[in-house]
Parts: C-alpha cells; structure tokens; sequence
C-alpha cells in the first residue's frame, strides 16, 4: 500500500445503503477534477470506484475506499467487513453475480463489478475469505 502522505481521502461506505450510491465515487471525480488529473485517468477511477462502492452496499455490512496519488498512479484500496467471495476467479467473469432479487430490483446486480474494475485497472489485487470479507487493490497509472 502507498505511504500515508499520498492519502487523498477515507471514504466510508454503509452496506444496503442504495440511496447514497454513487455518491462516493462521485466525490471522488470531483476531486481528482480539482486536481487537474486528465479526463481519461478520471474516467476510469471513476468506474473502479463506482464498481466497488456498489459492490460493497450490495453485499457487505460496511467498508472504506482509500484513494492514493502518488506522481506516478493512482491507487484505491476498498476493504469490506461482510460476507466474503467464496470463488474469486468465478466472480470476476463478466456476468457472473450472487446478487438477490432486492438487489436486480434496484438495478444493479448484472455481475459487472469485478470485471470493469480489473478491466480499468493497470495493477488489480483481490483477496477474499468467505465470512471475512473483501479486500480489493486497483492502480491506474498515470
């Protein structure tokens, strides 16, 4: 993990809070904008920590994103106090999603989260034990 003097901001996230998200991820965009970051780095931290911020209200009772800049990349740790990934590998391919009824009601659930988040980032790290939780790494290189 990056030193703590390139820590932007602790994001905390509340599990099957629907209403709060995006919101997030938002902040996020808005100060990676203020920093003057490029659209296109913006764009794709934007879908990891919009990808994880669901992830996390869907399917775990609370969890934090750390966001990193250093002058070289950009890195979000997003860690969950939930459930866990019981198959990593499986839960990664696109469509795959354990997401209940509730969840598809709301519109989310289309088993995209792990995907776009590996797929927009340049380093992707994921650990998980059922019953333990999520712990997730993606840096995007600037």
């Amino acid at each position: 993990m990056p030193s703590d003097e390139y820590l932007q901001g602790i994001y905390y996230i509340q599990g099957r809070d629907f209403v709060d998200a995006g919101i997030v991820s938002s902040e996020i965009k808005k100060s990676l904008k203020d920093k003057g970051i490029p659209e296109s780095i913006i764009r794709r931290v934007a879908v990891i920590t919009f990808e994880a911020e669901v992830n996390m209200i869907s399917y775990s009772e609370q969890g934090t994103i750390q966001l990193f800049i250093e002058p070289d990349a950009i890195t979000i740790q997003a860690d969950d106090i939930g459930q866990g990934i019981e198959d990593i590998e499986l839960a990664q391919q696109e469509g795959y999603s354990t997401a209940d009824d509730s969840i598809r009601e709301l519109g989310f659930g289309a088993g995209m989260g792990l995907a776009n988040i590996k797929k927009y980032s340049d380093i992707f790290e994921i650990t998980s034990n059922p019953g333990d939780g999520a712990h997730l790494k993606s840096v995007v290189k600037l």
